[in-house]
């Protein structure tokens, strides 16, 4: 978040509602925060131009669209030298299998969450492309049996001033 940017309580009330309701009209979300829908529409605009509000999308269901396995799998590079760690940075950018990645610490380097369709698939993921990226030098993978929680919106506001908020 840019340092000139100064959000106020209705901004977190903004962000909170549009991160669970990202399809609200600019006239329904005016009417939840109780602000004129030009006072509503022009912060939003503040929002979206500064690059807090970073997109709008869909979140589609994985297992109706036929991806029944979600993994973590854990990667350590033998090498981090920048071509090394660059290299595979462009490679698993490159695989639509990998939804997100991260460079972390730990035991490991980088934890990838993947979605794969059947077993075979993760199978032919770590051997025939993961395994083959030069410098990845030791894989661990874990299958997701349950998916516990799983949320993006992000806990700004006290749980009190999230509940008011709402219809």
């Amino acid at each position: 978040m840019s340092n000139h940017l100064k959000l106020d309580k209705m901004d977190f009330l903004i962000l909170d509602i549009l991160q669970n309701e990202g399809r609200i009209s600019n006239a329904e979300l005016a009417r939840r925060i109780s602000l004129s829908q030009p006072a509503t529409h022009a912060r939003l605009k503040r929002l979206e131009s500064s690059g807090l509000i970073r997109s709008y999308m869909a979140l589609l269901d994985r297992e109706m669209l036929g991806f029944e396995m979600l993994c973590f799998v854990h990667v350590t590079l033998e090498k981090h030298q920048p071509d090394h760690v660059k290299n595979f940075h462009m490679q698993v950018e490159n695989m639509p299998e990998v939804v997100e990645c991260y460079h972390v610490t730990g035991d490991y380097d980088y934890l990838l969450k993947v979605v794969m369709r059947h077993r075979r698939d993760l199978e032919d993921f770590l051997v025939d492309k993961l395994s083959r990226i030069a410098g990845v030098g030791r894989v661990h993978t874990s299958v997701v049996l349950r998916e516990v929680k799983e949320t993006y919106a992000l806990p700004i506001l006290p749980e009190a001033e999230s509940k008011a908020g709402g219809s």
